[in-house]
Parts: C-alpha cells; structure tokens; sequence
C-alpha cells in the first residue's frame, strides 16, 4: 500500500497563494492536504490540541511534549503551519509568520485574502463583467482560448453564478477572432465543446 500511495504524494504540488483567486486556492489547498496528510488538514479546520499543561505549587505551567502522542501532536501542528506559509506569496511570509498555530494562520490568510459580501459582489461583478467582454486572440491557440474562458467560468461558478455548457460554448465561438472563424462551424444539433475535437472546429 505505501508504494502505491508514495507516487501520488510526490505528485501533489502545493499551490501558492494568487491574492486575487483566494476561493480557487482554498480549494485546491484543501485538497493538497488531504492528498498527503489528512491529519494536518485536521489540525487546520479544528485546531491542535492546547499545549500540555502541569500543575506546579498551585500554578498551571506549559511544558514541552513528552509523551510520543505529544510530539506527534506537536510536530503535525509545526508541518501544517509550515505549509500554509510556503503556500504564500514571499512577499507576505513575514506578515503572517508571526501566527504560530495553523488554525489561526488560515482563519487570518481568508481575513485578508477572502474578502467580505461587498468584496465578494465586487469580484462577481467584475468577472460577469470580464465573461462578457471575453475575446479569443489570434496570438493564443483555441486550447488556450476555451482554457482562459473556463478558468473565468471556473471563477464566477466559485461565487455562485452559473453558465450553462451552450452559453459557454457559444459565447466561445462567437468571440474568436476572425481569422478562426474560417475554420469554425456552429453544429445546431451539436453544441457541446467537449464532444467537439480540433479537427472538427
């Protein structure tokens, strides 16, 4: 089993932080750590456990860990909190180097990243607005055409507003530029994209 599983860990790359694609992020973090270390995601969505505590002369005292289910405790808390901060920007590391649980690292990465309901309407506005302006260019491919058009889509999908595969399709061919047009057919009885090879476009 753990030849198995050894590939798809080296596989998983960790997505950094893009400020402006926050929601996107987070799900792909999340999904990062629960590929390689479902328990580090844990530790982030619920928190570790408070550091253990001793009673010395009536005063209550941290210590370090010594049982082995403290230390791994511990060690997870350290390797969840090390990933949230190489999956920043380095321009913000020294900023939020200074949260030392994970849990209180995330829940400061979404304050600032995450944005509230106005910030929220404000993207959706504009990405509708982006959807609606969208244009093919003649210096990009058709995969990278319909690859920008989906991630916009992707985009405002995270947000709530749904496009319809045939709006998305047709809102591609009509706004590729003329000189693909020549190569283009719109199919009445065919208008999903997926189904569609280059050679048929």
């Amino acid at each position: 089993m753990e030849l198995v599983s050894a590939p798809m860990v080296a596989a998983a790359k960790l997505p950094v932080l893009n400020p402006g694609e926050f929601e996107l992020w987070k799900i792909r973090i999340e999904q990062y750590f629960l590929m390689t270390d479902y328990a580090l995601w844990e530790i982030i969505v619920n928190g570790d456990s408070p550091p253990p505590n001793r009673t010395v002369d009536g005063v209550e005292q941290t210590y370090p860990p010594t049982t082995a289910e403290e230390k791994l405790a511990r060690k997870n808390e350290l390797k969840a909190r090390g990933i949230l901060l190489m999956a920043l920007p380095n321009e913000h590391q020294l900023k939020f180097n200074t949260y030392k649980c994970a849990k209180t690292l995330m829940e400061a990465i979404e304050k600032r990243f995450g944005g509230n309901k106005e910030s929220k309407k404000t993207q959706k506005t504009l990405l509708k607005q982006q959807y609606e302006n969208f244009n093919g260019s003649i210096s990009e491919g058709l995969d990278q055409t319909y690859d920008r058009l989906q991630k916009l889509i992707s985009q405002l999908e995270i947000l709530g507003e749904t496009i319809s595969q045939e709006d998305m399709n047709l809102k591609f061919l009509r706004r590729l530029p003329s000189e693909w047009k020549t190569h283009t057919m719109i199919w009445r009885n065919k208008p999903d994209l997926d189904t569609l090879s280059m050679d048929d476009l």
